[in-house]
């Protein structure tokens, strides 16, 4: 481990003015000790997602993480953490740093206390190793209000802002206020759907954390049946992301931070379905539905109508549709706000991060001409990246 610590000290007898002190942590049990600490930090902080929780953020490095690739930042204000952020060494011939969650995770973010936000992210910024002309961070599906934000507009170095994925978000209203928002016919259709949905009599069950890990078997059970002929994202049958699927998703239950439902329809579980919850709004993480549901009802209707209560009953003012424009979100007519890519470089010259920006650029051009030349196919990628 290695410490930087900076102190204002006051005068002899008197208080004196703040001691700020930063800390570089490289242990590979580095988040598990920090723990509590941790969440504790995340609950001050206004932009803290699901994501960013302890128990997500440890079980991701437990399965994706590399020994001795973990980096993380710490801030502290008279001792007590104000900042913190994890992130991993990138391998290949540039190397650098990026922030855990991979494609797995909608939202990339550090934690700063709201209440020393600013000067929390200054610290931040004055301690990110990034000495070397070619050291980078990058982080991928940053949120505009995100608190890194800060920390990029503290950085003193060279530093690039692209466009990521499109988000969508709805208002947390009842299914009737939503349907508001949608034109005549296709309000009336989906209508129709609702209805036929409330007829058919699906009881919805919220899963307790003891039977997260099963409810969640059954979900990936279901979901590769629901895509077997459409082709599954190779991930998600690996045993590494169903253990952190398994993992991560019981503590955010237990701590409030998600939701699972089963859907059975007379008495046969045919849907599971994974909400993700904090303060400022939910999201629809990942389903499974057996094939034959779609022959009797709106599956996506009968998915987003549960989360939509959940997050109604929860005072939550919005849910989000997460990242990818599939067809099926499109249909609520949800407005759209795009992650963003941030690239910090290293103080003075730094071909490290023109590599990286370049490389960024040639990807986003080639995206860009498939949407012209192909968007039936981008779509489908986007469905099978999201599902």
């Amino acid at each position: 481990m290695s410490t930087e610590a900076r102190a204002t000290p006051g005068l002899p007898g008197q208080a004196g003015p703040p001691c700020w002190t930063t800390e570089l942590r490289r242990e590979d049990d580095a988040l598990d000790v920090l723990a509590e600490e941790w969440d504790d930090l995340a609950a001050r902080c206004r932009t803290a997602t699901f994501f960013q929780a302890a128990v997500w953020q440890r079980s991701w490095w437990r399965q994706y993480g590399r020994p001795g690739g973990l980096l993380v930042v710490l801030v502290r204000r008279d001792g007590r953490l104000v900042g913190a952020g994890a992130f991993g060494r990138r391998g290949g011939p540039l190397g650098g740093l990026t922030g855990l969650g991979g494609g797995l995770s909608d939202f990339t973010d550090v934690l700063l206390d709201d209440s020393c936000a600013d000067r929390a992210a200054a610290e931040f910024a004055a301690a990110l190793p990034l000495t070397r002309p070619w050291h980078t961070l990058e982080l991928r599906e940053v949120h505009p209000e995100a608190a890194v934000q800060r920390v990029y507009a503290h950085w003193s170095g060279r530093r690039r802002r692209f466009d990521d994925s499109v988000c969508q978000y709805l208002p947390g209203v009842p299914m009737e206020e939503l349907l508001k928002r949608l034109k005549g016919k296709t309000a009336q259709r989906n209508r129709v759907k609702q209805r036929r949905i409330a007829e058919a009599g699906v009881e919805v069950r919220t899963t307790p954390p003891e039977e997260v890990p099963q409810a969640l078997a059954e979900l990936l059970r279901l979901h590769f049946l629901q895509w077997q002929e459409r082709g599954v994202t190779p991930e998600h049958r690996t045993e590494r992301f169903a253990r952190h699927l398994a993992d991560s998703t019981t503590g955010l239950v237990a701590g409030g931070l998600a939701v699972v439902h089963r859907f059975l329809l007379e008495g046969e579980l045919v849907a599971v379905n994974v909400l993700l919850l904090c303060p400022s709004f939910s999201g629809l993480y990942l389903y499974g539905a057996h094939p034959k549901l779609r022959e009797r009802l709106d599956i996506a209707g009968l998915l987003f109508g549960a989360a939509l209560d959940e997050t109604v009953a929860a005072g939550i003012p919005v849910i989000g549709l997460l990242r990818g424009q599939e067809p099926y979100k499109q249909r609520w007519r949800p407005d759209q706000l795009p992650n963003q890519r941030l690239l910090f470089g290293s103080r003075g010259p730094a071909p490290g991060l023109t590599a990286r920006a370049g490389a960024v650029r040639a990807r986003q051009a080639a995206v860009h001409l498939l949407d012209e030349r192909m968007p039936g196919l981008k779509q489908v990628l986007l469905a099978r990246r999201r599902s």
